[in-house]
């Protein structure tokens, strides 16, 4: 379901005027894409901070209430203050909500504690926590989930392995990546150079030198 948002219209454009909407409390914005004009917004600071607050709000369709019309859009990003955190400015892309569209999303993992791999003492590298994908907006989830249960030492998942809900794709260069990999040494593997050194035979002494 789209989040719908309420913003006016920013006329005058510049730092100078962005400053003075965070004066009244407001966050200056954007939108852009579609092969449109940039339009400069003013969205109302109380509720968008608490609609920041939400999870996933980067894979969720936005309907923004404008005079003039509704824009379908997705937020691209949220700069922050330095020093407060607080936002100060915020970019959204318009988007044809008929059309696929290529999206960014968390990947998480499941079941490390249960995982075949790390009960033999195994160690879980999660190398890529993010993965690209493609497909309508409101076909996109807001991640991807790595079930570790069954993944033993040495095993790796990569791009190609993901379980992806129907209807959404893998982007460009994302299937060969390896995002979760269980390294480590089988047990049997590990014991394997303690047990050839005792079973080594003990070396013969040295014969004494002939007089």
């Amino acid at each position: 379901m789209a989040i719908k948002l309420n913003a006016e219209i920013r006329n005058v454009a510049g730092k100078g005027a962005a400053r003075s909407v965070r004066n009244a409390k407001n966050i200056p914005a954007v939108i852009y894409g579609e092969k449109k004009s940039p339009v400069a917004i003013e969205l109302n600071g109380h509720d968008f901070e608490m609609l920041l607050k939400q999870p996933g709000l980067r894979t969720k369709l936005f309907q923004i209430a404008l005079k003039g019309g509704n824009e379908d859009a997705v937020l691209m990003d949220v700069q922050y203050h330095p020093v407060s955190d607080a936002p100060i400015h915020a970019d959204f892309k318009r988007i044809n909500v008929k059309e696929p569209v290529n999206i960014t999303v968390p990947v998480e993992v499941i079941n490390v504690e249960t995982s075949k791999g790390i009960k033999l003492g195994g160690v879980l590298n999660f190398a890529v926590r993010k993965v690209a994908i493609r497909g309508l907006i409101d076909d996109i989830p807001e991640k991807i989930v790595i079930d570790l249960a069954d993944l033993n030492i040495g095993d790796t998942i990569h791009g190609s392995d993901l379980v992806l809900p129907k209807g959404i794709e893998l982007g460009l260069h994302q299937a060969e990546l390896a995002f979760a990999i269980i390294g480590g040494k089988m047990p049997e593997e590990a014991d394997k150079p303690a047990a050839a050194a005792t079973a080594a035979p003990a070396a013969a002494p040295a014969a004494a030198p002939a007089k």
